[in-house]
This record gives C-alpha cells, sequence and structure tokens, in this order.
C-alpha cells in the first residue's frame, strides 16, 4: 500500500493515507516524499466528501471508522487490485499468475523488459535489483502485474487476480495453499478457473504444460478466442555448477538455476516475446538476472559451503527448492532447514501435505515457533504431527530458537550446501550472522 501511494504521489495525484500502525521501511519512505502521515491512528473527520476516492487495504478491519465514513459520504472504495485495474484500463496488461513462482517470473519479466529500454508499469512483490520501488505507475502503454489468490480486502473478498483483466495472463502452476481462505482444493482450483475465464478477448495464455492440474483446467476453461502457449523446461546445460540456457539457437549463462526458475524463465520468454523482444535480447539480458529478493538468494560462501535462503513455504515451494540446490551441486551434501510460518503449514491437517517435500536433502530439519502459533490463534503443534506428516526418517523437528541455533552450528558444513527456507524469521534467531560465521564471513 504505501508503495502504491508513493507511484501515484510521484504521478502527481495529492495522496494522504493512516495506519494503527507503520513500519519500517514504509515510515522512512513516505516521510522522505513528503507523505507521511502526522500521527498514527483513523481520523473519520479527514474523509470528506472532496475525495475522489478511497484504496482499502486487505487488512484494514470492517468496523474501520474511516472506511464506515467513506461508506455513509458515498466515495468510492477501491481494493488495492481494483484501483490497479482503474489505472490500467489503456494498457495492455500482463499478469502472472500461480501457486509458486509468480514473483520470480514477474521479477524476470521487468529485468528483461527494463534491459531492452521498454516504459512500463509494474506491481512485484519483492525487492528486485535495478528498481528502487514494487510499485509503479505512469503513463506507460505497458503493465506488469504479479496476480495473487488471497483477498482482495475485507469488502472484496474475491482473489486479487480477479480483478486485473489480463491481455497476457501466465499460470506457473496449481498447487493447494491458503487452506485459512480456500479449505478444500477444488475451491483453491475454481480460483484459476476464473482467472483463466477473465482473460480479455483475444488475449494470451501462457501456461506451464508440465502441471496436470493446470493443463486439464486450461482445456475446460480457456474461451475459445484465447490463444494458448504451452511451455515447459527449455534446453539448457549444468556444467560445474553454472547453468546455460538456450532459447531459439541463442545460447547464455545464467545466475539462477533449478527447473522451477528455467521453468518461470520460459514463461518469461513467451511474455516477453509477446512484447516484442527477441532471443538475443532475452537471453543477453537474463545473463545479468540474479533474482528476486529472498528466492534462492546468497547468503553466503566459501569454496566449500554456500549458504542459500528462500521464502518457500508451501509444499511444492520447499520440494522444487530443495531439487534445484541438489541438482546443482550433486556432489555437495545438502542441509535443509524449513521454519513453518504460514496459517497452512501450521495446520495438523495440512501438514501431510508436506511428505516427500524434503527427501531429496541430505540433512533436514523443520522449526517452529509457540509465538507464531500465538499470533495466528492456532493450538499448540505436537512434534510428532510434523514427523508424521514430513514422513522423512531422520527429520530434526526443533520448537524453541536457541535449539535451532545449537543444532545449525552442530552441523558439518565442509562441501556442503546449507538451504534455510522460510516466509518468517526463525522467531529472531540472527540467521545472517551464522551463516557469514560458518563461512568466513563471504
Amino acid at each position: 500500500m504505501h508503495q502504491l501511494a508513493l507511484a501515484l504521489h510521484r504521478k502527481g495525484y495529492m495522496v494522504t493515507g493512516s495506519d494503527d500502525e507503520i513500519f519500517e521501511p514504509a515510515r522512512s519512505n513516505l516521510e522522505k516524499e513528503g507523505i507521511l502521515p502526522p500521527a498514527t491512528g483513523w481520523f473519520p473527520e479527514k474523509i470528506l466528501p472532496t475525495l475522489n476516492a478511497v484504496i482499502l487495504g486487505m487488512h484494514a478491519r470492517m468496523d474501520n471508522p474511516e472506511l464506515q465514513r467513506a461508506k455513509d459520504a458515498g466515495i468510492k472504495i477501491y481494493s488495492f487490485p481494483e484501483y490497479i485495474f482503474q489505472e490500467s484500463r489503456q494498457k495492455t496488461r500482463v499478469v502472472i499468475g500461480g501457486s509458486h513462482g509468480k514473483t520470480t517470473t514477474t521479477s524476470m519479466i521487468m529485468h528483461v523488459l527494463k534491459q531492452a529500454g521498454k516504459k512500463f508499469d509494474y506491481l512485484v512483490g519483492a525487492r528486485l535489483d535495478g528498481f528502487d520501488q514494487s510499485v509503479n505507475i505512469t503513463d506507460a502503454p505497458l503493465i506488469i502485474c504479479e496476480g495473487d489468490e488471497y483477498p482482495a480486502s475485507i469488502i472484496e473478498k474475491r482473489p486479487k487476480f480477479h480483478f486485473l483483466f489480463p491481455h497476457v495472463a501466465v499460470i506457473t502452476g496449481i498447487a493447494w495453499d491458503h487452506i485459512n481462505v480456500f479449505p478444500t482444493f477444488e475451491l483453491y482450483k475454481e480460483q484459476f478457473a476464473i482467472f483463466i475465464k477473465n482473460i480479455e478477448p483475444g488475449g494470451l495464455l501462457i501456461y506451464n504444460e508440465t502441471d496436470t492440474v493446470l493443463k486439464n483446467l486450461v482445456q475446460q476453461y480457456a474461451g475459445t478466442g484465447t490463444r494458448l502457449q504451452p511451455y515447459g523446461i527449455p534446453e539448457h546445460s549444468i556444467k560445474n555448477g553454472q547453468t546455460s540456457i538456450t532459447i531459439d539457437g541463442v545460447t547464455g549463462p545464467l545466475k539462477v538455476f533449478g527447473d522451477h526458475n528455467l521453468l518461470n524463465l520460459q514463461a518469461a520468454w513467451y511474455s516477453c516475446h509477446e512484447a516484442g523482444i527477441d532471443a538475443t535480447i532475452f537471453v543477453n539480458a537474463m545473463a545479468s538476472f540474479t533474482g528476486a529478493s529472498k528466492r534462492l538468494e546468497l547468503m553466503a560462501k566459501n569454496e566449500s559451503t554456500v549458504v542459500y535462503r528462500d521464502f518457500a513455504h508451501a509444499p511444492s515451494k520447499v520440494k522444487a527448492t530443495i531439487d534445484a540446490v541438489k541438482q546443482q551441486f550433486p556432489d555437495r551434501k545438502l542441509v535443509a532447514l524449513l521454519e513453518l510460518h504460514t496459517y497452512s503449514s501450521l495446520n495438523e491437517q495440512f501438514l501431510a501435505e508436506y511428505k516427500g517435500s524434503m527427501d531429496k536433502a541430505d540433512v533436514a530439519a523443520v522449526f517452529y515457533s509457540g509465538h507464531a502459533l500465538e499470533l495466528k490463534r492456532m493450538p499448540a503443534l505436537p512434534p510428532e504431527k510434523a514427523y508424521n506428516g514430513f514422513a522423512r526418517n531422520g527429520l530434526v523437528v526443533l520448537n524453541d530458537k536457541e535449539k535451532l541455533l545449537q543444532w545449525l552450528y552442530a552441523q558439518t558444513y565442509n562441501n556442503s550446501n546449507l538451504l534455510l527456507m522460510s516466509s518468517g524469521n526463525y522467531d529472531g534467531a540472527d540467521i545472517l550472522t551464522f551463516a557469514r560465521e560458518i563461512t568466513g564471513g563471504e
């Protein structure tokens, strides 16, 4: 929300906002632009009929006094994605959806378009090198949007990507997630069926044909006027830990790796090709792509050890990330640590979805904190439930921060890679310092 505020302010709009708490880096960013609210809290007296619109964050409650005042005054109220659509009605809209790989695919497209000198707006869910914002709204003719399945707002509980009506749609794959919102897989799949049906007439659907669930949905719901572009893993090679790709006869090295990233790259290629980018420009640009923040992000390394961190939390993401590191470094031991932090991952009934996801790790551990369970108002999670869910011999289950650090320091890391997977922060454990210590500070 604060990134949208910055983008609209830079476009010349008069922007004001409010919140009960404003954290860093939002506070500093807003202050630098001169639009930091003078005080935290809610001020319904500032919601005047002269406002053109109110944009509602997804965490605002129905009893919010400013929301009530806006409704009483008849002011137009938008959710975040509804407003993005209003700003992009005259643009070509490229929307990337899917249970995994959305952020990376969106980031790849943005990176290539920037390298090619194309003018475009964007909405992406992570920090990306070369971009000082995660939202940009200008007069550009093209917008690249990461579209997720989470509800748009307390008023509009439909998924965000239902409001963006793409001309070019990408679906990277479907794997059940967000069980607090979609209690069954059938309900979850239905959201992607609606997304497919919302593609603009004559639009292009780029989809991962290696995902049989997705392939069946496309066959069932894609409109007769929708152009279809299936994709799989592109031609590539791995030599001495270095992956290279070949697109339309053009070959080049990559800084990213793994089958999941190769799939993301192929989706990005078809999206960029639709925007007028040729294979030479694409491959050359991808050679300098280092990945989105916390997506197989290099934390520290030396000659015998590399430490990566990744946002992976859903079962399909965990498996893809572990498989990628093991495939890239087949002769190195892989030590994998996963923090259970999301509502789904901490749910006893959902844990069985993780079965087999950590099997390719040589050493595997799962961590979760009582604090995370308390914040989500969830019951205690007995360690044996995690053992049973993952069904992996030798799995270590930890639920104390100090014991987690003890376990990490007790491992041997010579000729090894350490993979840290979490959407949380390990209950405040200083993982970055640990990573630097075991690699000698590099």
